[in-house]
């Protein structure tokens, strides 16, 4: 059965790590299994990989047609996990209708398009155009690898990505984002021998798709941080000794932790604020994310200790309150769709102050731009350093779009419905792409992934036969066979 043959290529690029900006191995692997093929391949400077499929005999003059996905993943693991991402292979685990991963992302986020792909090429009893397969790079960070594709490295007009995940649906627009890298500067000094030294962490989350998941009402361990923090704050002196929360931009932070510093005989006091402050939290996510757990427990404070100065923590924990996390607008015109948003993703305090990364998305580039003067406003109103990576353009729906239109209807004669259309909150690449190679026709649609960017990432694998049936049938439309 094809559908075997799909999840066994799969398998196959998840044995290869892949995280962003490391994705050469997966691309050598590519290159070389279209040289097996008898395919020809080109990489352009960024990394961006195209394998050039021959067309079925007799197909020759059809139009070229181009499916696109991207080679990294997020890399992502629970605490308990050991796994390493530079050199392990993914554990897939089938649960009966289910794929997942053991205790790390999947990374059907895009694999599962790649092997798709493969599978389709190497299927010789399947009439299709000329294809052109276009695997990019640093798609999880930033777009990367789409921002600077050389447009010569394909040359169809026609383009499906495979990089949705809800089956039944196609995606004609996505949200436009940036990404915002901030150091708030602060000063190491010996902690004074009054201290006790203290741990906090909070776990348990389910994380999840900084654009798909940020209407979920989850919480994000670095905003309950925050405000377990401040909380303390408003009760004892506090100085900052370590702080860590997130891993990755595109991910709703899932654990942080922090090391701070109190007068001693103020144990008691700390334990009955962080315990009043977990029962409320655990209260408001009840519904969202019911494992929410705050830890807390006292260390011994050790003589050649450092901290942060008062005043530098608690500067840190005012500007970490007022950083906005979550939906900022909803939109006017789509009822239910998020329109802007922003992730408090990634914390570290470091040697010379706190560093941050947020990524702000939103269909709407004037909305973007506002979120985007927001938090630098906040930012400089700290005294912190700020810095905004390149981003990337929204990509407005086409609803007069051709491939839209046959797509939809090669849908609706195979499954005897209708498909939905949307635009969506998160980021897709066909807008750089089609900003950088014009005149594209593009559409987007793949199989259904539940909790992307986080370890409980599954593939529904039914859905994954459905979208080959489509990518089959609407590929012979365009053969007229």
């Amino acid at each position: 059965m094809v559908i075997n043959q799909i999840l066994e290529r799969f398998e196959q690029i998840s044995s290869i790590p892949r995280g962003t900006k490391r994705e050469e191995m997966i691309s050598r692997w590519l290159q070389a299994w279209a040289k097996d093929h008898g395919f020809s391949s080109r990489v352009d400077q960024t990394g961006n990989l195209a394998i050039y499929v021959h067309a079925s005999p007799g197909l020759e003059k059809a139009p070229t047609i181009i499916l696109q996905g991207h080679m990294d993943m997020v890399c992502e693991k629970t605490p308990d996990s050991n796994h390493d991402f530079m050199r392990d292979p993914i554990h897939c685990i089938r649960e009966g209708d289910w794929l997942r991963a053991d205790r790390t992302t999947l990374g059907a986020d895009n694999g599962i398009a790649i092997a798709m792909a493969l599978v389709l090429a190497e299927d010789r009893t399947m009439p299709h155009p000329p294809l052109e397969l276009l695997f990019t790079v640093e798609e999880e960070i930033g777009i990367g690898g789409a921002s600077t594709l050389d447009p010569n490295l394909i040359s169809g007009k026609t383009m499906i990505n495979l990089d949705s995940e809800e089956e039944g649906t196609f995606i004609l627009g996505c949200a436009g984002g940036k990404t915002t890298f901030i150091r708030l500067p602060c000063a190491q000094e010996a902690l004074p021998p009054d201290h006790d030294i203290f741990h906090l962490s909070v776990s348990g989350l389910q994380g999840g798709h900084s654009g798909a998941d940020i209407h979920k009402h989850l919480a994000s361990a670095n905003k309950i941080l925050a405000r377990a923090l401040d909380r303390i704050g408003q009760n004892v002196p506090v100085r900052l000794v370590a702080l860590k929360g997130g891993t990755a931009r595109n991910a709703i932070a899932r654990d942080a932790e922090l090391i701070f510093a109190c007068p001693k005989g103020n144990e008691m006091v700390l334990r009955e604020q962080v315990t009043a402050f977990e029962q409320e939290a655990r209260g408001e996510y009840a519904k969202s994310d019911a494992g929410l757990s705050i830890s807390f427990r006292a260390s011994q404070t050790k003589s050649n200790a450092k901290a942060f100065g008062q005043a530098d923590s608690a500067n840190v924990i005012q500007f970490l309150m007022a950083l906005p996390h979550g939906v900022i607008y909803m939109s006017a015109s789509v009822e239910g769709f998020v329109e802007t948003s922003t992730n408090l993703a990634v914390l570290e305090l470091k040697d010379d102050g706190l560093h941050i990364t947020t990524l702000q998305r939103s269909n709407i580039m004037s909305r973007l731009n506002e979120i985007d003067r927001y938090i630098e406003a906040v930012a400089r109103l700290a005294g912190a350093e700020i810095n905004f990576a390149e981003g990337y353009p929204a990509w407005q729906p086409n609803m007069d779009s051709p491939l839209l239109e046959r797509s939809v209807k090669v849908y609706e004669s195979l499954f005897n419905h209708k498909p939905a259309v949307s635009i969506i909150h998160a980021g897709l690449e066909c807008g750089i792409i089609g900003d950088r190679c014009a005149g594209l026709d593009m559409i987007s649609f793949g199989p259904t992934i539940k909790n992307a960017h986080s370890p409980d990432e599954k593939l529904y694998i039914p859905s994954v036969q459905r979208v080959w049936d489509l990518l089959d049938a609407l590929l012979r439309s365009f053969s007229g066979r």
